[in-house]
């Protein structure tokens, strides 16, 4: 038998005996109810409940009928998870290993758990690591070598998920080169010696595209496999505490003579996205149209698999028109943060506006992918360090006086409604019928037979919806302000 499938087995056989208070206690009895339905208000009088519902016994004429179309295909899903930075990674591991991975099997376990099944984490340091660094401070590519925060923090956690969920797909992003590969700027290549901002010094995309490429081996070397990666974390972001400028035109080149070259070379499959970055491409005159730009290179093209954006500026629009012109490109959505300056604590509000913008809104404009920020910060909204976000929340947050006491944001619900029913391989299909303000919704086939639905119902008052599959019915109120997903075999 399959060493993973056992492995997947076993975690969510654990998790039944370990987990308590928790999502994962409140799954249905699999024999009750010919529909798994997963429940969550704005107001937490459903928090990641489980319920049950039974198919219609005769045809429903309900005009408050949304109907599948499973003849109608869109794109493959990849997953969604959320970032598993340095601090998360030393948040987590400051709780008893019980808390963790009672955590961790209710948020990764793709059977009895929510089962996020897709995670991003740095190349070296990002603006959420504990120190700055890179994997190669000392020039010259062959003293590359992994540091404290993998060895100590990421690979340790990365391992403990891998365990419940081997299946989860991993990207890497850099933050930065190291400091010696860059300069000021491209006409006098004066050296930048600065964490922050510069360029990627041409003579030094050899030495780069192998960086990654030693990178990967080294992961895999600690059993950590490699999905996919970004050459650059928001490259039109130099102010990042680490950070560089990457125009369109360098990502092409770096991408076109050193990166894809390299990977190729050495036999790796992993996926490379462009970009990483604004819808509206940080409103900056000479890099709009920078994913359609780099596209136009055919042989720069051929090297990626598609291109990753964020939603810090402009509108999500951009993925409808980038896919027009580029439907054979994937699309993935690689971060969103909530915050003190979104009032990101409140569920009230983020719920309905994070499950219509991050959610149901990036899988509806054909992202096969849903990565947020943190994982988990604490209370304090840290570790952070200066010049990094010091004003950012978690997908859930925790309380540092007793590292056990969870809070779940708006993020963690909207991940895993979405992860929870619509698993890695699943199709989004089409729907027809009932509209209604307020009311938004997308569903999937996935590769085991099942159908699955996620419905916001950000409206006042209740809404009773029936779902028909063409030969099965059944149906069930949508609290007011909420969030509901179903699962259900066909």
């Amino acid at each position: 038998m399959n060493t993973k499938y056992i492995q997947t087995i076993l975690c969510c056989i654990s998790a039944l005996f370990l987990a308590c208070g928790s999502a994962t206690n409140n799954h249905p009895d699999k024999t009750e109810g010919d529909v798994k339905i997963l429940v969550t208000t704005n107001t937490r009088s459903y928090d990641l409940a489980w319920k049950t519902a039974d198919f219609n016994k005769s045809p429903s004429m309900s005009p408050a009928t949304i109907t599948l179309n499973p003849t109608v295909r869109y794109q493959t899903i990849a997953g969604f998870g959320a970032a598993i930075t340095g601090s998360s990674s030393y948040n987590l591991l400051r709780m008893t290993e019980a808390d963790r991975m009672k955590f961790l099997r209710e948020t990764f376990c793709p059977v009895e758990g929510m089962g996020h099944s897709y995670v991003r984490i740095s190349i070296g340091c990002s603006d959420f690591s504990l120190s700055e660094y890179t994997l190669c401070d000392t020039p010259g590519i062959e003293n590359f070598a992994l540091q404290n925060e993998e060895y100590n923090y990421v690979i340790p956690i990365l391992k403990e998920i891998l365990k419940i969920n081997p299946d989860l797909k991993i990207m890497g992003s850099p933050w930065t080169p190291p400091r010696w590969m860059k300069v000021n700027n491209l006409t006098d290549l004066q050296p930048h010696n600065s964490w922050t901002g510069g360029r990627l010094n041409p003579a030094f995309y050899q030495d780069y595209g192998t960086y990654f490429v030693k990178w990967i081996q080294a992961m895999e070397a600690n059993g950590i496999p490699i999905e996919s990666i970004t050459p650059q974390n928001e490259p039109l972001h130099p102010g990042n505490s680490a950070s560089l400028f990457m125009g369109w035109e360098e990502q092409r080149n770096f991408v076109r003579t050193a990166l894809g070259p390299k990977l190729r070379e050495a036999g790796l499959k992993t996926k490379i996205y462009i970009f990483d970055h604004n819808y509206n491409y940080d409103n900056i005159a000479d890099q709009q149209d920078y994913v359609s730009r780099f596209y136009e290179d055919s042989e720069a093209a051929a090297f990626v698999a598609g291109a990753a954006f964020h939603n810090y500026g402009g509108h999500r629009d951009e993925l409808l028109r980038v896919h027009a012109r580029y439907p054979h490109k994937e699309l993935v959505f690689t971060e969103t943060s909530i915050g003190t300056w979104n009032d990101g604590r409140n569920l009230e509000i983020r719920l309905m506006e994070d499950m219509e913008e991050v959610g149901l809104g990036t899988v509806n404009n054909w992202c096969r992918a849903i990565i947020v920020w943190n994982l988990m910060l604490d209370n304090d909204r840290g570790p952070n360090r200066d010049g990094g976000c010091q004003t950012c929340f978690g997908a859930v947050d925790i309380s540092n006086s007793d590292y056990r006491t969870i809070t779940r944001n708006s993020h963690y619900y909207v991940l895993s409604h979405l992860s929870a029913v619509a698993k890695s391989g699943a199709t989004r299909i089409g729907t027809t019928g009932y509209t209604a303000t307020g009311l938004t919704y997308t569903a999937f086939e996935n590769t085991d037979g099942t159908y699955s639905l996620v419905l916001l119902n950000n409206a006042n008052e209740a809404r009773r919806i029936t779902v028909n599959d063409g030969a099965n019915n059944f149906t069930y109120e949508a609290p007011a302000k909420s969030v509901v997903s179903y699962l259900w075999k066909k």
